[in-house]
């Protein structure tokens, strides 16, 4: 996965010809975002996330994980420069019309959306009481999508410079592919790829891709975990949809077509389908902490 399953960060950017944007925004969020949940929750638990917290949310995406952050009390601010979709999602989500807002949702003035760069979630203008974001978040996890781990120092990059001294940093990675059911479904994208394109294919995730990633981006490791995050669906169909969603097959869809590749989805889904026609694959994610300097 991601969700995001976020480039992996940000697969969804650049997406196969013949995509419903829209469509796929919304099956993300309604199907695949869920998934992930344990591992925001695990990462805010450890950072004691809460009312004092000024979040800065890399690869947003449609918010859930700014949400669950806002419900505890923190100040939160999502950036998404690859998908409008997701956003005009997270808005609905984070911004609702005051007549709208039930009372689960985030305050309006407790939560910001920025589209573009990390460099565009500064300081605004008429914010004189703004000061530094004391956490950096980029949960969709890095490990499967060839490129990746570049894009996410490309991001890294850019909102670094916003944080306090000292700040902890959350990236997320996928975990072994041993620990993780879904790989071997994943392996379709590669498969279907001809010839698989350096930026959009498949890869087995690596033991050190965080850590990498955090040494470049010059920050200082400073922990880190691994949580189980089981991706499981009511059927086949919303498997296919809610993986499809990541983007991490665009690769697979530009080379052959949407029918092909939900028949090779549906063929390696088959052995993760339990009885009752729920499909259900145990993960390991990881997540690392670095501070910044």
């Amino acid at each position: 996965m991601t969700p995001t399953l976020v480039r992996q960060h940000l697969p969804h950017a650049g997406s196969a010809p013949h995509v419903d944007l829209c469509a796929r925004a919304r099956d993300w969020s309604e199907i695949q975002e869920r998934m992930l949940v344990p591992l925001y929750e695990a990462v805010y638990e450890r950072l004691d996330v809460g009312p004092g917290t000024r979040l800065l949310g890399l690869g947003c995406g449609s918010g859930l994980a700014l949400l669950l952050a806002a419900a505890r009390g923190a100040a939160v601010t999502g950036v998404e420069s690859s998908s409008p979709e997701r956003l005009a999602l997270a808005r609905e989500r984070l911004l609702p019309s005051t007549a709208e807002a039930p009372r689960t949702r985030a305050r309006a003035e407790d939560a910001r959306l920025v589209e573009g760069s990390p460099a565009d979630a500064g300081p605004e203008e008429d914010d004189a009481q703004s000061t530094a974001y004391t956490l950096v978040t980029a949960f969709e996890p890095i490990g499967c999508l060839a490129g990746d781990a570049e894009g996410l120092g490309e991001l890294l990059a850019a909102a670094t410079p916003l944080a306090a001294r000292g700040a902890p940093v959350a990236l997320a990675g996928w975990g072994p592919p041993e620990r993780c059911a879904t790989s071997s479904v994943l392996r379709v994208a590669t498969k279907l790829a001809d010839p698989p394109r350096g930026g959009g294919s498949w890869r087995p995730a690596l033991r050190d891709d965080l850590e990498e990633v955090a040494q470049r981006a010059g920050l200082r490791p400073d922990g880190s975990g691994r949580v189980a995050c089981p991706f499981g669906y009511a059927d086949v169909d919303s498997a296919t949809r809610g993986l499809l969603s990541t983007g991490l097959f665009d690769a697979a869809l530009a080379a052959t077509d949407q029918e092909q590749v939900g028949k090779e989805l549906a063929e390696a889904l088959h052995q993760h389908r339990r009885p009752d026609g729920t499909v259900w694959m145990p993960n390991v994610f990881r997540y690392l902490i670095a501070r910044v300097p």
